[in-house]
């Protein structure tokens, strides 16, 4: 009857690892979408803004400069517009590449249940 009662604990502890593990990867599945929608909420406001601002300002220094020197204005603040997009998408990336791994935490402590259940199996031998 020991080796009965022995598997049956062992069953519920693994049962319960396995409860654990997921709770956990719901938790960061979670926080890792709060994460990504408050990215586009604020990257979306951000835009219209800034996007609302820059065609003011284009509009400003095209009529400052219409009777002179409008298509070069024009250029000018096209090539602005461009470098500053690409600065931006390189932050963006940037920003991206760092976040935390998705259910990084669950991947580690399912790697540490198996190791823990392998150098259990060897202790036995």
């Amino acid at each position: 009857m020991a080796i009965v009662e022995s598997v049956g604990r062992i069953g519920a502890t693994l049962i319960a690892m396995v409860q654990t593990r997921l709770e956990l990867a719901a938790v960061e599945v979670q926080e890792e979408l709060q994460r990504f929608l408050g990215y586009v909420v604020l990257a979306l406001v951000s835009l219209i803004l800034f996007g609302v601002a820059l065609l003011l300002l284009v509009l400003l220094v095209v009529a400052i400069f219409w009777d002179s020197y409008r298509l070069e204005a024009i250029a000018g603040l096209a090539l602005l517009f461009g470098v500053a997009g690409g600065v931006i998408g390189l932050r963006l990336k940037r920003s991206f590449d760092a976040r935390p791994r998705l259910l990084g935490a669950t991947v580690a402590e399912l790697n540490k249940d198996v190791n823990f259940v392998r150098n259990a199996g060897h202790a036995d031998e």
